[in-house]
């Protein structure tokens, strides 16, 4: 900026070197990061770690509809109940260490991850009913299925079939699947130092 005719020039503050135009200016001392924020690079990638969560969940869910699907004549009550809550637990231990491993400090990681291993402890159950009703019916027993009650499979991990009630092995999974997927990226999270 042009100095306007017939006024002085602006003094320099003290400490500071005169300002003329064209000239660089000089760079401000460096300025240390605020309390509590973290470099860029310790973090890790939190969305991927969920999406790679969520990959995993989905092929453990898959394993687990599969294992449904070829033992349920066999299966007792217990049985089935002890299956839904190991798998819950499979599930969210292994997207738990994922997030762990590549979000080490990510709270959002860990919510999502918490969150991806209970709907895959849901769906790895929810799966495997019109699964089993084609299997024992026909295969158009899904599309029928889909048209005339399509949250079927909802309500039948909701309700036990036995009396009729809830079935609270069935929300317990969810829990399971959730706190041990937090709890161990968590864990694994805070083992691992920022470099």
């Amino acid at each position: 900026m042009a100095p306007v005719p017939g006024q002085p020039p602006m003094a320099p503050v003290p400490g500071q070197p005169p300002m003329y135009p064209g000239q660089p200016q000089p760079m401000p001392p460096y300025q240390a990061m605020p309390y509590g924020q973290q470099p860029s690079g310790v973090g890790g990638n939190p969305v991927g770690a969920v999406l790679l969560g969520f990959l995993v969940s989905f092929v453990v869910s898959l394993l687990y509809t599969g294992l449904i699907l070829g033992t349920y004549k066999d299966q007792s009550v217990t049985t089935a109940n002890t299956l839904y809550l190991l798998h819950a637990l499979v599930n969210g231990a292994l997207v738990g260490c994922l997030v762990g491993r590549m979000a080490p400090h990510s709270n959002g990681a860990r919510i999502g991850g918490a969150v991806v291993a209970a709907l895959g402890a849901l769906f790895g159950y929810t799966n495997a009913v019109p699964l089993v009703g084609a299997v024992e019916q026909s295969p158009t027993f899904v599309g029928d299925l889909l048209r005339a009650e399509p949250f079927y499979p909802v309500k039948a991990w909701w309700h036990s079939g036995a009396d009729g009630g809830i079935d609270w092995f069935s929300p317990l999974g969810l829990v399971l699947a959730a706190v041990a997927a937090a709890g161990l990226a968590h864990v694994i999270g805070n083992r691992r130092r920022p470099a």
